[in-house]
C-alpha cells in the first residue's frame, strides 16, 4: 500500500529462494511517499499497523488500505478510534499481529476489493475466529466488493467496490 512497503517486500521476495507472487495495484502505482535509502527489507508475515487505534481494528489490503484510513479519520471525528492494519502479504499472514491488534480494540472489520468468500477476508474472520474468539466484544464485520463480474466502466467498477463510505458504515456497524 506504499513505496517503502513496495521496496521492502520486492527486496524480500528477489532473496527468498521460494516462488513468489508480487501483486501492485495498478491504482497506487501514482502514490508517492518516503522510501528508505539503502537495505530495507520487510520479512514476510509482518503486518504493519498504519493507524493505532482502541475501539475497532480494521484490516485493509493495498488499495483499501487508503480508503479505510480516510474513513478512520470520519469516524474519529464521530468519537470512534479506528486502529487501521496492513497485512502486506497474504501469505504467510501476519495472524498473531492481527489477533494482537483484536484483542486491544475487541472488533474486526475486513475491507478488500475482492469478492467476500473464500478471499483474505475471509481468512483474516477464520483466523480471528479461532484465536481471538474470546476477546470480540461484537460480530466480525466483512466488507468485500459486490460478487459480480468487474465491469469495464469506471464509474460501474466504482459502484461494486467499497467506498470510504462504505467502510465508514461498516466501522459504526461494528462498533454500534
Amino acid at each position: 500500500s506504499s513505496p517503502a512497503d513496495v521496496k521492502g517486500l520486492i527486496r524480500t521476495a528477489l532473496k527468498s529462494d521460494n516462488p513468489t507472487i508480487f501483486i501492485n495495484h495498478t491504482a497506487l502505482m501514482g502514490i508517492e511517499g518516503e522510501v528508505p535509502d539503502g537495505e530495507f527489507d520487510i520479512p514476510f508475515g509482518q503486518a504493519d499497523v498504519k493507524r493505532q487505534g482502541t475501539d475497532v481494528t480494521a484490516v485493509a489490503l493495498s488499495r483499501m488500505v487508503h480508503r479505510t484510513l480516510e474513513a478512520a479519520e470520519i469516524v474519529a471525528a464521530e468519537g470512534i478510534d479506528t486502529e487501521v492494519v496492513d497485512p502486506r502479504t497474504a501469505a504467510p499472514l501476519d495472524g498473531e499481529g492481527i489477533c494482537a491488534s483484536v484483542a486491544k480494540t475487541g472488533r474486526l472489520v475486513t475491507v478488500e476489493e475482492a469478492i467476500g468468500p473464500c478471499s483474505i477476508g475471509s481468512e483474516i474472520a477464520a483466523t480471528v475466529a479461532e484465536h481471538a474468539f474470546g476477546a470480540l466484544k461484537a460480530p466480525i464485520v466483512r466488507l468485500a466488493r459486490a460478487p459480480v463480474p468487474v465491469p469495464f466502466s469506471p464509474p460501474l467498477e466504482d459502484a461494486i467496490t467499497p467506498s470510504v463510505e462504505d467502510i465508514a458504515a461498516a466501522i459504526r456497524k461494528v462498533v454500534g
